[in-house]
């Protein structure tokens, strides 16, 4: 089927009633009143070293100030740079030696969100510390399919602080079969990074995480496009790649544009899409991620199309002058070979994402940083099913998030994923009164964290861990991070006692009577 033939999609496909802006704490967004700019397009990491089988690189946590809207600069915290992060690409097939430097003025982990590695440490969820003025150093290969990932922090429970303040950044997985595609691939000029996120600015153009907390998720009423306030670009091809990723602590964003232009998905999460789905209309919740393309041959040098998150316009595209561009997208573009169930009469694993506000938790439990919440056998596949016990009317959208590896979606309540839904994922939004199943394998040995991605819920407590074991070692002991080790170390590192920390997302626990440990 040609690509002019397939059907267009023109709804969000989640369902409207559970929206984030039915909440009664949701924050529309707000035209900022500042001049526009050129859109911020993140640099690529340089290797500190590389041979034809490794790769030495160092990713640098840093505190900063950012000019981002005029006047005063905001303080910001970034890797590599003041604000966010350069991109980062990994080449399938190689090994990476990675240098983690901390010279923030407290502990944080480095999370590579979508990669395919091992936990805890080196998938750098909350057992992984790295102190103030220290180095780690990990060592991983990368052995996945070409995708769009990103490293953000995952200090529990200080992710949403973390990641607010601006440790967030884009990791791009490259392979051959993906670079051998007639796609867009030159960096910064056809293929775009598109971070979407949102702050408020308080006085002096600061950001205060305290002020703005709400445990169903902190969001602010301005868009921040790549760290950029009221962006453009300057389109110079017929074509152009856009990777979007929703790196904000709370918002879902429901993208379309101007003339409903067609957006053509290649990609989710775990990268290409068996073959791309034509849309008006996109949804992505938070830390997924969607590949599309868009054709800008109706349009003559002078036009403009524009961005939109609901009514909300976040990003302008000027049209330049451009070499007409005739080449198709491959009606297929990947072989989604995931295993089958190992054994099908082996029981389900069952995920129950309940409660908002303070009373969140998973499975009726807060998490717990010493407690293994399930197990899996390294390298065998089986369902896990995650429900969301929110009532349909009124309750809220969880995007469920699992480290150590992709799965595939199996059904959505018995019935058939979405369409652009068919490849491989880590994140999957899942509607009140609805169960998502899935179907997981793991390649790796370890202890990882699933969780809601909405980040003030996972740090308030939904969020579990489980064990992936070996035969040979079926009850390996890591050396998890207990509650109290964390306490005492972020109490001295802001000069207080325990007792004196604030740390919001800790309320959640002590309304409920529970603990962390």
């Amino acid at each position: 089927m040609s690509e002019s033939k397939k059907p267009i999609y023109n709804d969000y496909f989640f369902n409207e009633s559970a929206y984030d802006y039915h909440d009664g704490g949701y924050v529309p967004l707000e035209k900022y009143d500042s001049p526009t700019v050129p859109l911020g397009i993140p640099t690529l990491l340089k290797p500190d070293k590389e041979t034809d089988t490794d790769v030495w690189l160092t990713v640098h946590a840093q505190a900063g100030e950012t000019q981002i809207v005029p006047g005063a600069k905001t303080k910001t915290w970034g890797y590599n740079q003041s604000l966010l992060g350069p991109t980062i690409v990994f080449k399938s097939g190689k090994t990476y030696h990675v240098t983690l430097k901390n010279s923030l003025p407290e502990l944080t982990t480095f999370h590579w969100h979508g990669l395919d590695v091992p936990g805890p440490f080196i998938d750098g969820g909350c057992h992984a510390p790295v102190y103030p003025g220290e180095n780690k150093e990990i060592t991983f290969k990368v052995d996945q399919p070409a995708a769009t990932t990103w490293l953000h922090a995952h200090p529990c429970p200080l992710t949403g602080w973390d990641v607010w303040h601006g440790l967030a950044a884009m990791v791009y997985v490259t392979d051959k079969h993906e670079e051998s595609l007639p796609l867009p691939h030159e960096y910064g000029v056809d293929d775009i990074p598109v971070v979407l996120q949102d702050r408020r600015f308080h006085e002096d153009n600061q950001w205060d995480y305290d002020a703005d907390y709400d445990p169903d998720g902190v969001a602010g009423p301005t868009a921040l496009i790549n760290g950029t306030v009221n962006p453009e670009f300057n389109v110079t091809t017929q074509k152009l790649r856009l990777r979007f990723l929703d790196g904000s602590n709370r918002r879902e964003w429901r993208l379309h544009l101007s003339d409903d232009l067609v957006m053509t998905q290649i990609a989710s999460d775990g990268g290409l899409l068996p073959e791309p789905v034509q849309m008006t209309k996109l949804m992505i919740t938070c830390a997924e991620r969607a590949e599309v393309i868009l054709d800008f041959g109706k349009y003559k040098a002078g036009d403009q199309v524009t961005l939109y998150s609901d009514d909300m316009p976040i990003l302008t595209f000027n049209i330049k002058e451009f070499t007409p561009d005739n080449t198709e997208i491959p009606e297929h573009l990947a072989d989604i070979n995931y295993p089958d169930v190992s054994d099908p009469d082996s029981l389900v694993h069952q995920v129950v994402m309940s409660g908002m506000d303070e009373s969140v938790g998973i499975n009726g439990k807060k998490f717990g940083m010493m407690r293994i919440d399930d197990r899996q056998e390294i390298g065998k596949t089986e369902y896990w099913d995650i429900t969301n016990t929110n009532d349909c009317c009124g309750g809220m959208l969880h995007p469920y998030h699992m480290h150590g590896g992709s799965f595939q979606i199996v059904s959505r309540n018995g019935h058939a994923p979405y369409p652009n839904e068919m490849g491989l994922k880590d994140t999957v939004s899942v509607n009140p009164g609805e169960t998502v199943r899935i179907k997981m394998r793991f390649n790796y040995a370890g202890v990882f964290m699933y969780h809601c991605h909405i980040i003030e819920h996972e740090d308030g407590g939904m969020m579990a861990q489980l064990q992936v074991y070996t035969p040979d070692e079926p009850n390996k002991k890591y050396d998890l991070m207990p509650m109290d080790t964390l306490m005492n170390a972020i109490a001295k590192e802001r000069g207080c006692k325990v007792d004196e920390l604030v740390i919001k997302p800790l309320d959640s626990y002590k309304m409920m009577g529970m603990d962390m440990c």
